[in-house]
């Protein structure tokens, strides 16, 4: 999948996933998901160098994501599935009894396409430096890719980690932050002010870009791109990605309020109103 149209066109079926998938089961958390739609359907259908099957944890020779911010797992899991991680109909299993489908991903379920269990914020970038370090130790050339959430950023242990990657030069490492600017109890601004990000890992030691929409696909793609540029040059690279939390549905749109609440029977009618489905509903 290449064009800038299949893949927008991707994007509207998994945010349909989506929606249907927190409606189900009344429990997730769609803003989020919705929100980073665009970049998960960049990266695993553009962007990175992986193979969905045969799946293993090691992931020698090929690229790998970790989904730090593991709240979301709505777009994650759609995003596996639809790149043929596993059969596309174990959507409707989501947060269900014995599921693989945990509502925060984990690997004692071994759901192929998940290498870490996100259910506790702030270690992912940690994860991925270990990652990074691994395969510059066994001298494999692919990259390492991290998503966390802007309110995810008030976690201590991301400030550890952002001071050892360039300390150490992890330079295989592309770390993207969801900055949709709201967190579960409101705005990241009154909640805890995150201040000028772009000067705090530039003063770290990273290069860092800004994707300014990352609801735009044509945005979203070509920064990572340009990310992939910044690697082997002896720094760490931070893609700050500003996007809407709830995209693609417009009363969603903005609000912390869909932060993790699942939407009811009429409002689901809504989104899927407002959501083209091209591959089909599982």
């Amino acid at each position: 999948m290449s064009s800038i149209k299949d893949l927008e066109s991707l994007s509207a079926q998994v945010r349909r996933d989506i929606v249907r998938m927190v409606h189900a089961v009344n429990s997730g958390h769609p803003g989020g998901s919705l929100g980073c739609t665009e970049f998960l359907v960049a990266l695993y259908f553009k962007i990175m160098k992986h193979d969905p099957q045969p799946f293993d944890m090691d992931a020698k020779e090929q690229d790998v994501f970790f989904l730090s911010n593991g709240h979301i797992s709505p777009v994650f899991y759609s995003v596996l599935a639809r790149a043929g991680y596993f059969d596309v109909a174990e959507l409707a299993t989501f947060r269900k009894l014995n599921s693989r489908l945990q509502g925060h991903p984990t690997t004692h379920e071994h759901l192929p396409g998940v290498r870490m269990a996100s259910g506790s914020l702030g270690q992912g970038m940690s994860v991925a430096i270990g990652t990074a370090l691994a395969k510059k130790m066994n001298g494999d050339q692919h990259l390492v890719y991290t998503l966390h959430g802007d309110g995810e950023l008030q976690e201590g242990q991301i400030w550890e980690a952002a001071l050892f990657a360039p300390a150490n030069k992890v330079d295989n490492l592309i770390c993207t932050v969801d900055y949709n600017g709201q967190q579960i109890d409101g705005s990241t601004e009154h909640v805890l002010s995150l201040g000028n990000l772009a000067q705090k890992f530039e003063a770290f030691g990273w290069s860092v870009l800004t994707i300014n929409d990352g609801n735009n696909m044509t945005q979203v793609l070509e920064g990572l791109e340009k990310a992939k540029t910044l690697t082997g040059k002896g720094k760490p690279v931070m893609v700050i990605m500003h996007t809407a939390m709830g995209a693609g549905v417009d009363f969603m749109m903005g609000s912390h309020k869909w932060h993790g609440v699942a939407p009811n029977d009429d409002q689901l009618a809504l989104a899927l109103a407002q959501l083209q489905e091209t591959s089909g509903d599982y």
